[in-house]
């Protein structure tokens, strides 16, 4: 049984430093490629999504950002928070026109090399919803969220 346990440990001790990886073991080209793009950023902490991808987490301009390059630097995707009050109106419009009423409880935005979507968490009663939404206003994606999905999102 101790056999077992320890073995057990020893996989799980190896899962998690295979993709916690120190700023040394990023590809320089990688440093070179985020430095130009996040100008300014601080707090940086880098790990691995997967052996194809990189995530940087910083600091930039008062915001907490998330980032994404392939190893060859190649900038994939950025991921920030905004408030309420930083929806633009033709996808606050969007919300209204989809769930008027509904309460938004995550305001989050991606950007790709295609462009900006907005990804909101928003709850009406007992219910809630996951909606990606474009820069102009139209629903790219609609998810009854499941109880599994909703603990998820409080991790």
């Amino acid at each position: 049984m101790k056999t077992k346990i320890l073995s057990l440990a020893a996989i799980l001790l190896f899962s998690f430093t295979a993709f916690g990886q120190s700023v040394k073991d990023v590809p320089a080209t990688l440093k070179s490629a985020f430095t130009q793009k996040f100008s300014g950023a601080t707090k940086v902490k880098w790990s691995r999504e997967n052996d194809k991808e990189w995530e940087a987490e910083f600091k930039l301009g008062g915001k907490y950002y998330s980032a994404n390059f392939d190893n060859a630097g190649t900038w994939l995707e950025t991921e920030y928070q905004i408030s309420v009050k930083e929806i633009p109106a033709t996808v606050k419009t969007a919300i209204d026109k989809e769930s008027a009423g509904a309460k938004i409880k995550v305001s989050e935005v991606t950007e790709t090399k295609d462009g900006k979507s907005y990804e909101f968490v928003i709850s009406k009663g007992k219910n809630e919803t996951e909606l990606v939404i474009d820069n102009y206003g139209n629903i790219i994606k609609r998810e009854q969220l499941k109880e599994e999905s909703k603990k998820d999102r409080m991790e």
